[in-house]
């Protein structure tokens, strides 16, 4: 496999470009994730209370728990064992992650993985209402 040597050239030249030209302030601040998230997941409506067919129930369900599993696959053993803790004591799932000594990694993957869900659920709850409006 022969490497495109005027292609690699023009990538590293455009990366030093950047670094050489980019403002002081923005190398010089480190990046640093927000101070302990007070809401780490996002409050859905409580799909009994919704107006779905079992069918849709089960599609939003399907969607909450598998945020649950990449949220499971984020925390490390023993953080999987204080959030059952938590959540068998009565807290919800967002005080429960809460209580976790979360790194800040941990706390950005599970931002994004709520960020992921709470579109799944606008999507699918969108596609229902619309399709109930055409019935």
């Amino acid at each position: 496999m022969a490497i495109n040597f005027p292609k690699w050239l023009s990538v590293i030249a455009a990366i030093l470009a950047l670094i050489l030209l980019m403002p002081e302030t923005a190398l010089a601040a480190p990046f640093t994730f927000p101070a302990p998230a007070a809401n780490l997941v996002t409050h859905y409506p409580a799909i009994s209370d919704l107006d779905l067919t079992p069918l849709q129930r089960q599609r939003l369900q399907a969607v909450l728990q598998r945020r649950n599993k990449e949220i499971q696959a984020v925390l490390e053993p023993s953080q999987i064992a204080e959030l059952k803790n938590q959540l068998h004591s009565g807290n919800s799932f967002n005080q429960a992650l809460i209580k976790l000594d979360l790194q800040p990694e941990q706390q950005h993957l599970i931002k994004a993985i709520e960020q992921l869900t709470s579109l799944k659920m606008k999507a699918l709850l969108s596609r229902y209402s619309l399709s109930s409006v055409s019935n």
